[in-house]
């Protein structure tokens, strides 16, 4: 599958709010707390702050990341698109221009943690939930660039 990455248009709005939409629908463990109308507005503003990048194949867009400065906001792909290394090039595309980047990630979400930790993120606290609007425990991770010593 050939993938370019490209900054989200507007027109983007639908297809990342079905892929975010499709993963509450997907996981158990995951409330659906929004309708898929809503998912796409709340789409639709991240595209319109410029945070989105998606990932687009011929099918069309098949994943996305919002990144807002530092913090991952959103990282995820249609079923059919994982494990096919398009996470990776959307997670290195934010790594390229930034020193240190900080997310979010559900404890429940074995998959994304450790997508996470394999790609140099250290858990720095955890928490209980309360502070996220899914009421789920979730772990704050920290990346930092490591810096080569030139001698």
């Amino acid at each position: 599958m050939t993938v370019i990455l490209r900054p989200a248009r507007s027109t983007d709005a639908g297809a990342t709010g079905e892929i975010l939409h499709g993963f509450a629908r997907e996981h158990d463990w995951m409330p659906e707390l929004h309708s898929r109308a809503e998912t796409i507005a709340f789409c639709g503003r991240m595209i319109d702050q410029d945070w989105v990048t998606v990932a687009e194949s011929d099918d069309g867009v098949v994943g996305f990341l919002a990144l807002n400065g530092v913090e991952v906001h959103s990282l995820y792909l249609s079923a059919p698109a994982r494990g096919q290394g398009i996470g990776q090039r959307l997670l290195d595309h934010a790594k390229a221009e930034r020193s240190h980047l900080s997310l979010f990630a559900f404890q429940a979400n074995g998959g994304a943690r450790r997508f996470y930790e394999r790609n140099g993120f250290a858990e720095v606290a955890r928490s209980d939930g309360s502070d996220n609007d899914e009421n789920l425990p979730d772990i704050k991770y920290v990346w930092h660039r490591e810096e080569h010593a030139d001698g």
